[in-house]
């Protein structure tokens, strides 16, 4: 069954009406691979400074909706945009500038290198350095205050100088986390955060997104349902590349289609 929400507001602390009130919105967004429809009409609406889950079970569309938004694949019809800016047409390094950052389900992090280096490798570009190629590599440690910073924010103190490939998995998500944070986004999509997170590391790692969502926009894909009640402020649910239910945790988990769609006709035994 799908697990009851928790008794306190799902609303993080903070929130802020943005301008205009939706960061991300999709209109009648479709995916055709040849004759597979894999998204079809999706019309979706992410308020700014929410967090905004996408679930559904697998093979629901739920990647390929982020693929659509962050242009890894062009729609094959409907609109995007982004604060009221149609983007439909834009290239993923564009919307990536605009401020719109994708974390994926495999690990991206540089494994032989320190966490604190995998932070100041993030955190180049905001400081203008990325494409400095020439500059000695003191020219760095101008980012390390702000990469300890984002360490002590995930709690990697002890770590900093540890390579990534040495941390547990727990820890290497953290960091992931972090060096998305660096790039300064507006909006984070967070596909699956929680997979393959021990079972105590999954409620520190949510307690983290939920701190990091303060005064940005999150959408995420999570099948972790106890994760999505806890830390949602809406919740949009995909079954068969179509939107079938969306609003509060309470509302979607006691929709009849959204409950076939998790536990299949009870009646077909």
């Amino acid at each position: 069954m799908l697990p009851e929400a928790p008794t306190a507001s799902a609303q993080h602390a903070g929130v802020q009406q943005a301008e205009p009130a939706y960061a991300i919105r999709a209109e009648g967004l479709c995916k055709s691979f040849g004759l597979i429809s894999a998204v079809h009409e999706v019309n979706l609406s992410v308020k700014g400074e929410t967090i905004h889950g996408l679930i559904g079970p697998n093979g629901a569309g739920k990647t390929t909706v982020f693929n659509l938004l962050t242009k890894t694949l062009l729609p094959t019809k409907g609109r995007i945009f982004f604060h009221g800016r149609d983007i439909t047409t834009l290239s993923p390094a564009d919307v990536a500038r605009l401020g719109i950052v994708r974390s994926f389900q495999i690990s991206a992090l540089f494994p032989h290198m320190t966490v604190r280096d995998n932070l100041r490798i993030a955190l180049q570009r905001r400081a203008g350095l990325a494409t400095q190629f020439w500059l000695p590599m003191r020219s760095l440690n101008r980012l390390d205050d702000r990469a300890d910073e984002l360490i002590a924010t995930v709690g990697l103190g002890k770590f900093a100088e540890r390579q990534a490939v040495e941390l547990p998995y727990g820890r290497k998500r953290a960091l992931e986390l972090a060096t998305t944070f660096a790039l300064d986004p507006a909006v984070m999509l967070l596909d699956e955060p929680m997979a393959g997170l021990a079972h105590e590391d999954i409620e520190p790692i949510g307690s983290l997104i939920k701190t990091m969502a303060a005064g940005r926009t999150v959408v995420m894909i999570e099948h972790n349902l106890n994760v999505v009640a806890r830390i949602c402020d809406r919740i949009s649910v995909l079954q068969r590349g179509e939107i079938i239910a969306e609003g509060s945790y309470d509302a979607v988990s006691a929709d009849p289609q959204v409950r076939l769609a998790y536990m299949g006709n009870e009646d077909d035994e």
